[in-house]
């Protein structure tokens, strides 16, 4: 039983990289993944281990280092890997499904990232035309 405001993780990134990436669920969760194989895209939320330490943790504002010429902001304001919840949210696009196997496309996550969640991505809820952003947000990798 997991106690109210618990978190589990659901899987771990096996194979991490933009071009190709795989995502293993673990066994007692793999039910949760049929009918995904119907999405061209998913919403995968993962832990940021590697940034899960006290000192990063009361980090509340960075200077982006991806996207040049960013200035400092509140780490609210980007998608630093650095914050209070090391929580990372990525839409990857959906490969293959085998088993409680996940091949995905666009995963910006490292190698042994637990999982979150994995939610399909919905065009007509998850897009939103004309939204904007900060300049220098559109210089730098798309994350």
């Amino acid at each position: 039983m997991v106690a109210k405001g618990e978190l589990q993780f659901l899987g771990v990134v096996e194979k991490a990289g933009e071009e190709e990436a795989r995502i293993t669920i673990f066994p007692e969760f793999c039910p949760a993944l049929k009918g995904v194989e119907n999405y061209s895209h998913l919403i995968i939320l993962f832990w940021f281990h590697q940034r899960d330490t006290p000192e990063e943790r009361k980090t509340l504002q960075v200077t982006p280092k991806r996207h040049p010429g960013a200035p400092q902001v509140g780490v609210f304001a980007c998608r630093s890997p650095t914050r209070p919840n090391p929580i990372g949210l990525c839409v990857v696009e959906l490969l293959k499904v085998d088993n409680c196997t996940l091949l995905v496309k666009g995963l910006d996550a490292a190698e042994g990232s637990p999982i979150l969640d994995i939610k399909p991505y919905l065009p007509r809820a998850d897009s939103v035309p004309g939204a904007r952003a900060p300049e220098w947000m559109s210089h730098g990798p798309a994350t």
